[in-house]
């Protein structure tokens, strides 16, 4: 075969891959590979087609935008086409896109002047909105660009999309386009009810919000929590529109429609990379995820002059962020142990960068979310790594598995003692059974026992807990309290003055609390407020280890399952034995009377729980006044929650709250009560 059949060969096998993409994209809805992979196929196509312009056909992916959609709905084709955007993936792309404008526009030296209107590119399902005299009569999907799908009776059911358009002027016939996307809270909120139901889960919103869309019973769709920002205009007829891009989108907004509230106009390329490097600091914080910034020229008479090229108009430009989305390989699949005896899954990977940093290890959470996935060693897999989130195995991709792959199976004995491997039922954790004398769990025990929030020694750090470990010097806690100068100075990256500092710090550390001695002994299920809970309701050690379940189910925060854990450590001679050794070494904490029912405080016998930021007070300070009007501070709502008291951003304790019907105290309200008569 020559150079040129090659070259043929090379290109047909290109577009046939994102023919495939595109279809399982645009038409099936169940995207295969992430954004930045098909922008790479797209981008290796375009290189060698520019090379070979004789070899371009006019079914090529580059020069069509995407496959002809499903049959399902009646389809609708766009009186103007709905064009994709090029994409800058660098300061040096967007310099050139900025650069052939002023050229184009011959503005020479004025080009630093140049307004464009930016916004935050989001990422969920581009849609087109009809309006005939103000009222909405058809929604379509983008489809191919040319021709999509009619999906009327579904954009009708999303609250964000007027029926009719409000106030004067709009013109007689208007057609409008957008995004429509699932908010991320709304996302998880979705997902965490499929999985209890046993049902799929979706990758992302993006395709979650376009599966919506495509939905035959607009019910199923109206269910969905979708939102929409429209972000241009396809035609008008009666009527007229500003003359600056951003203007228009002014004039939706007071017509009515929802545009992006993070919309800026900049000034020049500087005002552009600026604007995007704000963005992309708070794109975590963002309700919707994005996965970069659009910059369109903003003078309507400039977009017309700039023009088009085959697939994308040359006033416009998408500045791509890095992609949270990878592709790469497993390399093996290793079981973790944890503190409590977890184990979990996770995946050795080819280092591939994402996210801003390079990734060779994602978790897959627990045996049967691994099941689920049915992740394999040599599989391809997408990685997806937000912010500083944990990366994690998204999906695998199931046309490139190799032959004779084997499902992973939960190991039957520990990987590192050797011990029994147990799974409760109805627990989706399984654990080794070896507890403190699995050394994994070792470690880790020690660990969170000399943590800030426990005994808090300072100097202790992991490395050399994990070295102390390694040659078999402590076993417990209570090992820590026999270290010697001598032993601590002769460890790597240790001297005799760390050494006498850290013997200062764990001496420091024998006087405590018996709530931090509590969290420190790492029960299962018994967190922070938890200790606190029991170190106040019991008073002292002895009689908490001497409750019954029926005795601790009176605490706070105490359910039944937490009551069969602390039952369950107590009843361990191993753990009394560790604790009485502990006591015997000096450390203390001191002692109170166990509570009784009566107090003269104004919240006697009243539990709250916290949650969110306060502006006027700590967390701290908060729980401090609430004690001292006699009342309790849980760390998590239950049916024995009088008040939950919200700050700013509160997390989930509130949905839980709402669905228990417990009172909900604002702040202002909250100060009031806490004030008295």
């Amino acid at each position: 075969m020559n150079g040129s059949a090659d070259t043929r060969a090379k290109l047909e096998s290109l577009r046939d891959e994102i023919r495939y993409h595109n279809y399982r994209y645009h038409v099936l809805d169940d995207p295969e590979i992430p954004d930045a992979e098909y922008d790479r196929l797209m981008r290796q196509l375009q290189a060698l087609e520019e090379q070979n312009p004789e070899f371009i056909t006019d079914d090529s992916p580059t020069q069509r935008v995407g496959e002809q959609p499903i049959s399902a709905f009646g389809t609708v084709e766009h009186r103007i086409p709905m064009l994709s955007l090029d994409n800058a993936f660098s300061s040096a792309e967007l310099n050139d896109f900025h650069r052939r404008v002023i050229e184009r526009l011959k503005l020479g030296d004025d080009g630093d002047s140049l307004r464009y209107a930016a916004e935050p590119k989001l990422d969920g399902a581009a849609v087109s909105l009809l309006y005939a005299k103000g009222r909405l009569v058809r929604g379509a999907t983008r489809g191919d660009g040319t021709t999509g799908e009619d999906i009327t009776h579904n954009v009708r059911t999303i609250k964000g999309v007027p029926l009719r358009l409000i106030g004067k002027g709009y013109p007689e016939t208007l057609e409008v386009r957008g995004e429509v996307f699932m908010p991320k809270a709304g996302f998880e909120a979705l997902n965490t009810k499929a999985r209890e139901l046993g049902q799929k889960l979706f990758v992302n919103p993006r395709n979650a919000a376009a599966g919506s869309l495509r939905q035959l019973d607009p019910k199923l769709t109206a269910a969905r929590p979708l939102d929409i920002y429209l972000y241009s205009v396809g035609f008008a007829e009666g009527g007229s529109l500003p003359d600056r891009h951003s203007e228009i989108l002014d004039q939706l907004q007071e017509w009515g429609l929802k545009t992006c509230p993070e919309r800026k106009v900049v000034r020049g390329v500087q005002g552009c990379l600026d604007y995007y490097s704000d963005i992309g600091s708070r794109r975590e914080t963002l309700r919707y995820e994005i996965d970069g910034v659009v910059y369109k020229v903003d003078s309507i008479a400039e977009q017309r002059r700039l023009g088009f090229v085959s697939r994308a108009p040359r006033w416009a430009i998408a500045h791509k962020f890095p992609a949270q989305e990878e592709l790469t390989v497993v390399l093996d699949i290793e079981f973790q142990v944890g503190r409590t005896g977890a184990l979990t899954p996770v995946a050795r990977l080819e280092p591939v960068f994402v996210g801003g940093v390079t990734v060779s290890n994602a978790t897959l959470h627990n045996i049967d979310e691994l099941r689920r996935k049915d992740v394999r060693i040599g599989d391809t897999v997408i990685i997806r790594r937000a912010g500083d989130v944990i990366p994690e195995v998204v999906g695998v991709i199931q046309s490139r598995r190799p032959a004779k792959t084997r499902k992973v199976q939960l190991p039957k004995k520990c990987p590192v003692c050797k011990s029994a491997v147990a799974k409760e039922e109805g627990e989706a954790v399984a654990r080794c059974t070896g507890g403190l004398y699995c050394s994994a769990q070792r470690a880790e025990s020690l660990k969170h026992f000399v943590s800030r929030r426990a005994l808090d020694i300072e100097g202790l750090g992991a490395r050399l807990i994990e070295q102390l470990v390694a040659v078999d010097r402590i076993h417990t806690p209570a090992d820590l309290f026999t270290l010697t100068e001598d032993e601590l100075a002769a460890m790597e990256r240790m001297a005799e003055k760390s050494a006498q500092n850290l013997i200062r710090s764990i001496e420091a550390s024998k006087s405590t609390s018996l709530a931090r001695f509590l969290y420190g002994l790492g029960i299962r299920e018994v967190g922070e407020a938890t200790a606190a809970s029991l170190a106040s309701h019991f008073g002292n050690l002895e009689s908490l280890v001497a409750a019954r379940e029926a005795d601790l189910l009176k605490v706070p925060d105490v359910g039944p399952v937490v009551a069969a854990r602390i039952r369950t450590f107590f009843d361990e001679p191993h753990n009394l034995e560790i604790i009485e050794r502990l006591q015997k070494s000096g450390v203390h904490w001191p002692e109170s009377e166990p509570e009784t029912t009566e107090s003269d405080g104004t919240l006697a016998g009243k539990v709250f729980v916290l949650t969110g930021t306060l502006s006027d007070m700590s967390r701290d300070e908060a729980k401090q006044r609430i004690i001292g009007l006699g009342g309790k501070v849980t760390g998590s709502v239950s049916k024995k929650t009088d008040f939950v008291v919200l700050g700013e951003n509160p997390g989930s304790k509130l949905r839980k709250a709402q669905a228990l019907n417990v009172s909900l105290l604002d702040e202002s309200d909250f100060k009031e009560l806490i004030s008295g008569p």
